[in-house]
């Protein structure tokens, strides 16, 4: 069984671009199977362009479609819980784009489902995936660095313009866009245990964040200061600092190179990525393996992680007055 995973996409925006341009270099494992937009000249034009096979004028169509293994959400956060219940209720397996949905009610709803479906699910948050973010994790408790205390994450592009970064309708703003990442960063470095969270951020006119500042102190007193921001192009670095040097990780959203670096501030090593297609092709394996197995969740990025992530996120929008529709 699944010994080559389907695979239909539902979305063609850039997102769902990405993820067929690693299907194309992924091998006998896996087939981009099928696309599907409300808009069937677009299925059609994104099918061609990328060698899928087939194209669905309505995603209730491709989920009719009994070859297709398992389904990539390349929506807007929006669209997320609806997509992903569809997808559920038909028996199809989920790889659900960041963030997994617009609330934690929503996720909680769509993990308990896939529960009493028996049904795969998880969240497409790559940097969960990548080898490299296991090296990361192998570095601080091998004691590289000494005792980690603090780590400094940022991460920001200029897309504020866009539409679905600006509309609280579309659960926009940069928290759930781009500071997601810079919470997942920090977890897989410190933890879950988290004493308190303290943060500001700078609103649009529209009502959502534009920019955050996010300090998590843990229970062991470790401290992990975020920023994320849809107005600016940063440096994109993780810095992780302990007791005998620091590590530097390059773009944090798909860690490029890692750096260890002294107690004496001298460089002592450099670690790049493997090659890889784009960075999606590991949740893609990781999708894979659970499809063989028989899991319903990935250990890479447990329900229980998407769920307390997300409730973390409802924390921060409360605090700073950021609200959707379906809050």
């Amino acid at each position: 069984m699944f010994e080559t995973v389907r695979i239909g996409i539902i979305g063609t925006g850039w997102i769902a671009e990405k993820m067929a341009i690693t299907l194309q270099g992924m091998g006998d494992d896996v087939i981009a199977y099928g696309v599907a937009s409300r808009d069937a000249d677009r299925a059609k034009a994104f099918a061609q362009k990328w060698g899928i096979a087939n194209s669905f004028s309505s995603y209730e169509a491709m989920l009719q479609d009994e070859h297709i293994d398992l389904v990539y959400i390349a929506t807007p956060h929006s669209h997320h819980y609806e997509h992903a219940k569809m997808c559920l209720l038909k028996g199809k397996a989920v790889l659900c784009e960041k963030a997994f949905t617009a609330n934690a009610a929503q996720a909680e709803e769509l993990l308990n489902l896939a529960r009493e479906r028996n049904v795969f699910i998880t969240e497409a948050i790559w940097t969960r995936y990548m080898p490299l973010s296991r090296t990361i994790n192998e570095f601080v408790s091998n004691g590289v660095i000494g005792e980690p205390t603090m780590l400094t994450a940022n991460l920001g592009y200029p897309i504020g313009y866009k539409e679905r970064m600006l509309q609280p309708a579309l659960a926009g703003g940069a928290l759930l866009d781009l500071g997601v990442y810079t919470l997942n960063f920090a977890s897989m470095v410190f933890g879950t245990e988290i004493e308190k969270v303290v943060s500001t951020c700078v609103k649009t006119d529209t009502g959502v964040d534009s920019q955050n500042a996010i300090t998590l102190i843990f229970k062991d007193h470790k401290m992990a200061v975020l920023h994320s921001s849809m107005e600016c192009m940063s440096d994109r670095q993780g810095i992780i600092s302990g007791t005998k040097g620091h590590l530097i990780i390059e773009n944090i959203n798909n860690p490029q190179r890692v750096t260890v670096v002294s107690g004496d501030y001298e460089m002592l090593a450099h670690y790049n990525c493997p090659p890889q297609i784009t960075g999606y092709e590991y949740q893609v394996y990781a999708c894979i393996e659970a499809l063989r197995e028989g899991w319903i969740e990935s250990p890479y990025m447990p329900h229980a992680e998407t769920l307390r992530i997300m409730k973390l996120m409802d924390q921060l929008r409360k605090e700073w007055g950021v609200i959707y529709p379906f809050d």
